[in-house]
């Protein structure tokens, strides 16, 4: 089941967020969105959800429009985890994990206690969510998403408030999750997570796709000067790549 962009426009607030974004997207990897501040990355992943209609071209999964599909369908088949989402109710870890089974309309506790292990969360599955520090919240929130077995999980931002080793768990996970033939879309800001995890980048420009392609090229010297004004080196091996900035431009 892919999901296809062809030829997205969107304008937001007045100005053009994104200009004839195509891209085709494959499950069974991990996709990283990355560019500059204001590129578009989380508008797309928002069109790319259905939660957004752009001015003009369209988004497709499996060959059907996102625009005809009923918002219960989209959500099985779609998880979206926004960026810095605000919990409504103080309520229990567990519980709140727990409705991301909603689109399937069970109560089967197999799947929470799956993604609740995934995070690390089994702990804290009796704690008020008013507990939780930053990074156990971003946990959480990620859990519910995966309570809900999409066939593609689209994530802004999912890796911003974890500490290091929670981080590269996810990254485990998210590995784990495209491997079962799930698809994973990551915006990331982080350039040498992008290029150490996932299988393939967009990079977005003003709106625009600068480069697509396997990491080492959609973030290769060249690209990151073009996008970023900055020069910068790769150091390390394929999967252990730490990017050193030399001058600002």
């Amino acid at each position: 089941m892919s999901i296809v962009a062809e030829q997205l426009a969107l304008v937001r607030g007045g100005a053009r967020v994104l200009d004839g974004i195509s891209a085709a997207l494959a499950p069974g990897e991990i996709t990283a969105i990355v560019g500059p501040n204001g590129a578009g990355k989380s508008s797309l992943l928002l069109a790319l959800a259905g939660l957004i209609a752009p001015l003009s071209g369209q988004v497709t999964l499996d060959g059907a429009p996102l625009a005809t599909l009923d918002p219960v369908s989209r959500a099985k088949a779609i998880g979206y985890l926004p960026q810095g989402a605000d919990i409504a109710w103080d309520v229990a870890v567990e519980t709140l994990v727990a409705l991301g089974r909603m689109p399937h309309r069970d109560d089967r506790r197999g799947p929470v206690n799956a993604a609740l292990a995934a995070l690390s969360l089994e702990t804290l599955r009796h704690r008020p969510v008013s507990t939780l520090s930053g990074g156990e919240r971003a946990r959480v929130l990620l859990a519910r998403v995966l309570a809900g077995e999409p066939r593609w999980i689209l994530a802004d931002e999912p890796l911003a408030a974890l500490d290091l080793a929670h981080q590269l768990a996810l990254c485990g996970h998210l590995r784990d999750c495209a491997s079962a033939g799930a698809g994973v879309v990551i915006v990331l800001h982080d350039l040498a997570l992008a290029m150490n995890h996932a299988d393939r980048v967009l990079v977005l420009d003003r709106g625009t796709m600068a480069a697509d392609g396997p990491p080492q090229t959609a973030l290769s010297s060249q690209v990151i000067k073009q996008v970023w004004g900055v020069d910068g080196q790769w150091l390390g091996q394929p999967g252990q790549n730490a990017l050193v900035t030399l001058t600002q431009g």
